[in-house]
């Protein structure tokens, strides 16, 4: 197989600048915080009596989150809203920060849906759902005969 390295200044001598208006039109920040999907990432692990589930949101405040329980259903959703208005000398500016997102998670038969406990701290969202006596696992030693 043979690996060909692309030249992008070669590109540019048939018509130069095009890509500069391009690259400055999407490299804004105006275009870079609207086309960047907003979902945070979500850690999910199990321990002998419980479901973990962490979801990485800083930035936040723990009035923003809430979280629902619809059958078997957990649904963590956020929605904020923002105004920002500067006023000098000619000019006004007034700009509007709307953000949300909605994360949905089956919940294992195994779960039990009265017990879900949820904290946010240092950004992070932790929530810990019981599994049901019936689910935990059972240890005991076994004797040699």
């Amino acid at each position: 197989m043979t690996l060909v390295k692309w030249n992008n200044k070669t590109n540019n001598a048939l018509l130069p600048g095009f890509n500069d208006v391009f690259e400055s039109i999407f490299n804004d920040t105006f275009f870079n915080d609207r086309m960047v999907t907003r979902v945070p990432a979500v850690n999910i692990s199990e321990t002998e009596n419980n479901y973990h589930v962490e979801l990485a949101a800083p930035g936040l405040k723990k009035d923003d989150f809430k979280l629902n329980l619809e059958g078997n259903q957990l649904t963590i959703s956020v929605e904020q809203s923002a105004e920002h208005e500067d006023n000098h000398k000619n000019y006004s500016k007034r700009e509007y920060s709307y953000n949300s997102f909605v994360r949905s998670f089956t919940l294992p038969e195994s779960a039990d849906d009265n017990q879900i406990d949820a904290t946010y701290t240092d950004g992070v969202l932790r929530i810990d759902i019981a599994k049901r006596e019936e689910a935990k696992t059972v240890r005991r030693q076994i004797a040699i005969k």
